[in-house]
């Protein structure tokens, strides 16, 4: 068994900040679930297809090369790292992700990650879904307030101005969405370790984990690994 730390939570909890900060700390590779998504929504968009055809959605998501390494998230070899985090795509991708056939292709791609050594995922359903017998289970949280914050000066950072109180109404639509929907909802994996990151740093976020993680009785074996910082789901076989 490879270990696999699994960091779920919802939007603007800080899991992809800290996930790749713990997988740095620890040299394991990264499953960003996040960016998948939304590089299929992009593809999606791209190819004309309506969210509300689901057989569609996820023709184009098994027609699509995803990777996401060393931050960077390439669709069909293409570098959409930038494209992938405008509002447009991050509210399509919620409600792409409510597509069951689409969400069963990802989770299988995102499995087969294990197959090359020890990782450090964040996303929704990691712990509940993806990697139920993960070794460590995290589950980051904040108060919407917080959340909306986060992601404002994010998204400003890549030079898309937006009110707080627009991303606010946003993520609490998102929430009710993730957590509603029937396929994979976001909810706290059995055996998680709840964190509210609502008044701690990211420093601190990462040494909290880094503890959980170093503690548990699987992390000696971890150096043994294989390949480190990279994720991919490539197009299924015709």
């Amino acid at each position: 068994m490879t270990l696999v730390v699994a960091i779920d939570g919802p939007s603007g909890s800080g899991k992809s900040t800290v996930a790749r900060a713990v997988a740095a700390e620890l040299d394991l590779q990264v499953l960003d679930t996040g960016a998948m998504y939304r590089a299929v929504t992009l593809a999606v968009i791209e190819r004309g297809v309506s969210l509300d055809d689901g057989g569609g959605c996820a023709a184009v998501a098994r027609k699509s090369e995803i990777s996401v390494e060393h931050g960077v998230t390439r669709l069909d070899g293409r570098d959409v790292s930038a494209e992938i985090r405008t509002p447009e795509v991050s509210e399509m991708s919620s409600r792409l992700a409510a597509r069951p056939l689409v969400r069963r292709r990802l989770a299988d791609s995102q499995r087969r990650l294990r197959e090359r050594g020890p990782l450090v995922g964040e996303g929704r359903d990691l712990g509940t879904v993806v990697f139920p017998d993960a070794e460590v289970k995290i589950y980051l949280d904040a108060d919407l307030e917080t959340r909306a914050h986060r992601r404002q000066k994010e998204l400003e950072r890549r030079g898309i101005p937006v009110a707080v109180d627009d991303v606010q109404t946003e993520l609490a639509r998102r929430d009710d969405r993730d957590r509603t929907r029937e396929d994979s909802p976001l909810r706290v994996a059995e055996g998680a370790q709840v964190i509210d990151t609502s008044r701690l740093d990211v420093p601190q976020q990462v040494s909290r984990i880094l503890d959980l993680v170093r503690t548990h009785p699987g992390f000696p074996g971890v150096a043994a690994g294989g390949e480190r910082g990279a994720g991919s789901a490539g197009p299924d076989p015709a």
